[in-house]
């Protein structure tokens, strides 16, 4: 549906060619990128979203932090940005300018300023950010570049959406939500600068495709295979808990529906194991392929940040995924 939807703009601009234009729809990637000057490029891209949890203020850090997310992911530092918001009017003013309040905060602890924005009614909430980003272009990371024999690591756990959708069903205990909370709240610049550090070969952020869906997309672009071991992959304590009740956002089932002809299981899973890699996350972490020669010292120094990290497979040659019990 995304690319039949994205397909006016590219026949619009069909004919259109800048040698500053280094990233855009061709091939899609996080967020776009535009050369300034010798040395230096723009990283530009935006993101909303309706709640995601009860909390105003979580809410509207965890939309702040997904925006800035995808500055990181592209490898650079976000410094700017505009809030976008739809706001019900029968909400209380309080309870929406802890939305703005939440988001703002969050900016703030990125560094970013937010200069000003649009805001419209609407019967549901959204909130996001217009964020941008400077990067060295010789830098940057995309979804391609992964070569055979680079290791995979992903720097947050996963589970938000399925324990997100038993909190909107009554089902999910406060620590739970707690704990999911704060991973999404958790911005994504450490893990990115770690990784420029240790020169990352490829980076996406896991978000609403799901881990498997976002992989597929780093596979093509890079056209490579994946390996990838379901016991080292981390989940957030209360995701298998949830999975076995199926709280599963719609999402879920469309990722694996969309993605899954692309992957193929080894050993004896069950359903519910399998749809957790198509679970969307919010504000998820980065996912990464590290050179061989550089992984060793990027988990020492993880470790040893107190970065949360976690190496769960490996680039191989091929065209699709393949994961092991």
């Amino acid at each position: 549906m995304l690319a039949q939807v994205l397909r006016p703009i590219k026949e619009v601009y069909a004919d259109f060619r800048s040698p500053d234009l280094l990233v855009g729809l061709e091939p899609p990637d996080d967020a776009v990128i535009w050369r300034v000057e010798d040395g230096r490029a723009l990283v530009a891209t935006t993101d909303f979203f309706t709640p995601v949890v009860d909390d105003p203020y979580d809410y509207g850090a965890i939309a702040a932090a997904n925006a800035l997310s995808d500055i990181y992911a592209m490898g650079g530092e976000p410094f700017l940005a505009l809030a976008i918001a739809a706001l019900p009017p029968q909400l209380p003013a309080d309870f929406l300018a802890e939305i703005i309040r939440g988001g703002a905060e969050m900016a703030k602890k990125a560094g970013v300023i937010i200069a000003g924005g649009h805001t419209i009614q609407d019967k549901e909430p959204k909130f996001g950010l217009v964020a941008l980003g400077w990067v060295d272009p010789t830098r940057t990371f995309t979804k391609g570049g992964l070569k055979a024999g680079d290791a995979l690591v992903l720097t947050k756990p996963l589970g938000f959406g399925v324990t997100t959708t038993a909190l909107k069903q009554g089902l999910a205990d406060a620590e739970d939500v707690t704990e999911v909370v704060t991973w999404m709240k958790t911005l994504n610049g450490p893990a990115a600068r770690l990784a420029q550090k240790y020169h990352a070969r490829g980076c996406t952020d896991v978000t609403g495709f799901s881990l498997l869906g976002h992989a597929v997309e780093m596979l093509d672009a890079s056209q490579v295979g994946l390996k990838i071991q379901l016991r080292d992959i981390p989940f957030v304590t209360g995701a298998k808990k949830y999975a076995r009740q199926w709280t599963f956002p719609g999402g879920a089932t469309d990722n694996q529906r969309i993605y899954g002809p692309r992957v193929r299981f080894f050993g004896n899973l069950e359903e519910f194991e399998k749809l957790l890699l198509f679970d969307p996350q919010t504000s998820g972490g980065l996912l990464l392929g590290m050179k061989p020669e550089e992984i060793d010292g990027f988990m020492a120094e993880a470790a040893a940040s107190g970065q949360s990290a976690w190496r769960i497979g490996e680039v191989v040659d091929g065209r699709g995924i393949e994961i092991f019990a």
